[in-house]
């Protein structure tokens, strides 16, 4: 699922700039050309979905109560998605300030949706980046982040 996501962001996502527009039907007929399987489409348009409805405020409940100097536990489940070194890399990103609370929770909930214990951190930089794209004034943000997708050297600090 996670390279059709990828093909829908290089696709049509920067072709919007901001939205995806795109006809459900004309897209399912376009990726099943591109050779996709139709049940990783609907899991991949859904998994969208589920990120412009975070967008539009569905994590912000969890996150009043969250101070700024919290540190964060992961569940069992949100661990068996995400790797420790993945979790160092979500870490690395809140210090530098390319990713807030309400920002990482929406890319931990995304990471978690896709349920591949397979990912590893090229594959979270290029969901981090599709969450950024889709937060409101997160260009500074969404800049950095495209900066390490590109960037062909897997170092950071801890």
């Amino acid at each position: 699922m996670l390279d059709i996501l990828i093909y829908l962001f290089e696709n049509f996502y920067e072709q919007n700039e901001s939205e995806f527009l795109v006809d459900r039907d004309d897209l399912l007929g376009e990726l099943i050309q591109a050779g996709f399987a139709e049940a990783e489409i609907h899991k991949a348009i859904t998994w969208i979905e589920n990120l412009v409805e975070l967008r539009n405020g569905g994590v912000q409940t969890h996150l009043q109560v969250s101070s700024v100097s919290s540190m964060r536990i992961y569940t069992e489940a949100e661990q068996f998605y995400i790797n420790t070194e993945c979790r160092g890399f979500l870490l690395f990103l809140e210090h530098i300030n390319v990713l807030n609370i309400e920002t990482r929770e929406m890319a931990i909930a995304r990471l978690v949706e896709l349920e591949n214990t397979n990912m590893d951190l090229d594959d979270i930089k290029w969901i981090i980046l599709m969450v950024l794209f889709n937060v409101p004034n997160g260009e500074k943000a969404y800049l950095q982040m495209e900066e390490l997708v590109q960037a062909k050297t897997h170092e950071y600090l801890h």
